[in-house]
C-alpha cells in the first residue's frame, strides 16, 4: 500500500497501541490486520486484508498469530497433522520477538 493511501481496519478497541519500529511485539495486530505475512497468505490464500489466521485473546487483551497458538485451528482438520513443524517453523518465518517492522501508523476512530 503507497504510505498516502489510507485503509479502515476494524481492531479489537482493547487491543495494545502500535509499538515503536523496532520496540517488541506487543500484539496490537495492525500489521497482520492490514495484509498478510507471506506465511499468512499461504493460509489465508489472499494478498491482502485481515490474516485469517490471525486470533484474538480475551484473556491477554492482545492478538496473535494463529499458527503460533492455534495451529490445529488455523489449518483444519485435514492439515493438523503438520501443526508441530509449522508452529516450529512459523516463529522464525514470522520473525517472532524480533521486533516490530511495520511501517503502518494507525489513527484510531471514535
Amino acid at each position: 500500500m503507497h504510505p498516502s493511501q489510507h485503509q479502515v481496519i476494524h481492531i479489537h478497541p482493547e487491543a495494545p497501541a502500535k509499538p515503536p519500529l523496532g520496540a517488541p511485539c506487543n500484539g496490537c495486530g495492525l500489521c497482520c490486520l492490514a495484509e498478510p505475512c507471506p506465511l499468512g497468505q499461504v493460509i489465508s490464500r489472499k494478498r491482502s486484508g485481515a490474516c485469517d489466521a490471525l486470533r484474538w485473546s480475551d484473556a491477554d487483551a492482545l492478538y496473535r498469530c494463529g499458527v503460533l497458538t492455534d495451529a490445529e485451528g488455523v489449518l483444519g482438520r485435514r492439515w493438523r497433522w503438520v501443526a508441530p513443524v509449522l508452529r516450529r517453523l512459523a516463529r522464525r518465518w514470522i520473525a517472532a520477538g524480533v521486533g516490530c517492522d511495520a511501517t503502518l501508523e494507525g489513527e484510531r476512530q471514535v
